[in-house]
């Protein structure tokens, strides 16, 4: 139906046509829908990207010599009748410009035809000049506009004013309102239903305003079928090979890259194909001869329509391969294979049970360009096989039968070890490196581990103890199947560790800990806050072999742990309260020590203490705050008095008033004094 409404419109143009002569050379403005029904989508592809697609194809085939505007309506609010904007004025063509500015267009709106029509008319000055505006809408007027009566106003008032319309996708019913424009102003309603028919109305309204006879294309004749040429491809490949081989086959040269050789029994069907190799741009590559003896073709076969273009025949002849192994290995262990020769250098040598089905592996190795390798006996004793097997097609070409017997190995560790420590393990012979001795609870699992080392070539290492008590056994595991082959018990028993340190401290200064024992030198001591996680850690130092280390305590004041936690499992194995004060705050361990919080520089402070020790070396000293606790500015010795008068120093600062104990080594009291 609209094929048809479609040829009675251009019909009808060719009486239009003359009144439009005169229009050539006006400038013209095209009206372009941007309003949100163009999201709409014909054949999967929204209205928007085919016009954006079309108009580019438009305004590249557009004369030099045309003045060309751009209005757009409804691209920039949803539902107002007034959004209306000159994109472009009209000038001259810039290719670029235009297509760039309508590619930028987002559709949103409302559909204001009317205004938008004398928005445009206004802008080419149709009542002073010849004005030409080309519609392209996709739906009809939506702001109770009457578009016919403005059509008709526009011809009366304006000078020789003339409106193009292309309707893009509308429905049938919609056709009036919007021919009527053309109808009333002499110009064309062309509708379009997709994108061709869109690209032909405009190129129809170009015409029209161009005055260029509308000619229908005239198809051009099909040409004449050229004779197919045969192509001539020249194939050659060895006369014999041997089965599973690598051979190269090359060729005359390359009708299409995805083409390809191949190697298939003779008189194989056309299309059939094994191993094969694209031809690309090359003329040589190589194949793999299949794993039965017998009578073969290599073929050039084309990639359309699976023809055969060459072939060469091909004889595939039995490999005569020799395989030699111990007849007896122990289980696990590492033994030496060795064949007569390598087929392909992704065969493989294996070792199966006796019997195994064609195919079949266990611990391989590809023989390369090689003719000997180690493999490894299975877990379990029995009667095997060393096979050679061609990866092309997974067949034997040579077997040697192996007896794999059971290992004799011993393993021995102390009776009890402590939580965590490090203890000593041997064991009486190394079967494989890569085997390992682990500590495993009683009666865990086969297979199962927790700390483990490899045997390597060695006969003793160490182990550490698991951090919970508990009766264990140390195993000597083989790699191969993870089956254990001794093993002997051990019981871990809980460490008895004990952990001393202030109990009160300032904000950021360090402390000295001492613990009774050291499990195991990557254990490590720590500050946490009170109740945090076990496991959890800050600042910390190892252990070693140590019995005493410092500390950094935290900076913010609080309730801490100093904790000793084992490296096995982060578990603590002992712990003291730690209180955690401010930067500032006076320390008292038995003095009773007073002094002023702040002092005026080189003014004069009464110190007083209630306390003290017996020892015969008793002193009151004044130090800055990050000095050693036994270096000072000054100090005085004191016997029975409980006051002093201290003189401070000139220079501000942070300074501490301390009670010493010298004799004993111990600071009985501490008061920060601020000196401003």
């Amino acid at each position: 139906m609209m094929k048809v409404f479609q040829a009675v419109l251009v019909a009808t143009m060719a009486v239009i046509m003359p009144g439009a002569a005169t229009l050539a050379a006006d400038d013209v403005v095209i009206v372009y829908d941007a309003s949100g029904s163009m999201w709409g989508q014909i054949d999967g592809v929204s209205k928007i990207e085919i016009a954006r697609e079309v108009m580019a194809d438009l305004v590249n085939g557009w004369s030099d010599e045309t003045n060309l505007g751009l209005v757009a309506y409804g691209h920039r609010s949803e539902g107002d009748c007034r959004d209306i904007e000159t994109l472009i004025e009209p000038g001259p063509l810039d290719r670029a410009s235009f297509i760039g500015m309508v590619n930028a267009i987002r559709p949103k709106g409302k559909t204001p035809i009317s205004a938008s029509v004398q928005h445009a008319a206004d802008l080419l000055s149709y009542r002073d000049n010849p004005a030409t505006v080309v519609l392209i809408s996709d739906g009809v007027e939506t702001c109770q506009a009457d578009t016919c009566a403005l059509a008709e106003q526009l011809a009366r008032q304006g000078v020789n004013f003339t409106a193009h319309v292309v309707g893009f996708d509308l429905e049938d019913d919609a056709h009036a309102s919007l021919a009527c424009i053309a109808e009333n102003t002499g110009g064309v309603f062309v509708p379009a239903q997709n994108a061709s028919e869109l690209k032909d109305a405009l190129a129809h309204v170009q015409n029209v305003m161009d005055l260029q006879p509308i000619t229908p294309e005239q198809a051009e004749p099909e040409p004449e079928p050229e004779p197919q040429v045969e192509a001539e491809i020249e194939l050659t490949a060895p006369a014999s090979v041997t089965t599973g081989a690598s051979f190269s086959v090359s060729w005359s040269a390359s009708i299409h890259p995805e083409d390809y050789v191949t190697i298939v029994p003779a008189g194989a069907d056309a299309g059939a194909y094994t191993n094969y190799q694209r031809v690309r741009s090359d003329t040589e590559n190589r194949l793999t001869a299949p794993a039965d003896p017998g009578l073969y073709e290599v073929r050039y076969v084309l990639r359309e329509g699976g023809r055969t273009l060459a072939s060469a025949p091909v004889e595939v002849v039995e490999a005569e391969i020799g395989i030699a192994a111990p007849e007896q290995v122990t289980t696990g262990a590492s033994f030496s294979v060795s064949w007569s020769a390598s087929v392909h250098p992704e065969d493989y040598v294996t070792i199966v049970p006796a019997g195994a089905d064609a195919g079949a592996y266990t611990n391989y190795q590809r023989v390369r360009g090689d003719t000997e390798n180690r493999l490894t006996a299975p877990a379990d004793p029995g009667l095997y096989e060393a096979r050679y097997v061609l990866r092309e097609g997974g067949r034997t070409l040579a077997s040697a039968p192996v007896e794999v017997v059971e290992a004799e190995i011993g393993i021995a560790a102390p009776e009890q070890v402590t939580t965590g420590a490090s203890f000593s393990v041997s064991w009486s012979a190394s079967i494989h490196p890569e085997d390992y001795v682990t500590i495993v609870p009683a009666g865990a699992d086969e297979g199962a581990y927790t700390n483990y080392q490899r045997v390597r070539g060695d006969t003793e290492n160490r182990l550490t103890a698991p951090s919970e008590p508990g009766l264990y056994e140390a195993r000597y595991v083989l790699r191969e199947g993870g089956r254990t082959l001794a093993s002997t018990p051990v019981e871990v028993v809980e460490a008895d560790v004990t952990i001393s340190a202030p109990e009160m401290v300032r904000a950021g200064t360090g402390l000295r800990v001492n613990w009774s024992v050291s499990i195991h030198p990557e254990d490590y001591i720590t500050i946490v806050p009170a109740g945090a996680d076990q496991g959890s850690y800050a600042d910390y130092i190892r252990v070693r072999d140590k019995l005493q280390g410092d500390l950094k305590a935290p900076g913010e004041p609080g309730l801490y742990e100093i904790r000793y936690v084992l490296r096995e499992g982060a578990r603590t194995l002992a712990s003291q309260d730690l209180e955690v004060v401010e930067a500032d705050a006076p320390l008292d361990e038995g003095a009773g020590l007073s002094a002023p919080a702040q002092s005026s520089a080189g003014g004069t402070i009464t110190v007083s203490w209630t306390g003290g020790a017996d020892s015969a070396d008793q002193r009151i000293s004044l130090a800055r705050a990050d000095q050693a606790d036994f270096s000072w500015i000054v100090a005085h010795k004191v016997a029975t008095e409980k006051t002093l008068e201290l003189k401070m120093p000139d220079e501000p600062g942070r300074y501490e008033v301390r009670y010493l104990d010298v004799s004993g080594r111990s600071v009985l009291g501490r008061a920060i004094v601020e000196v401003k």
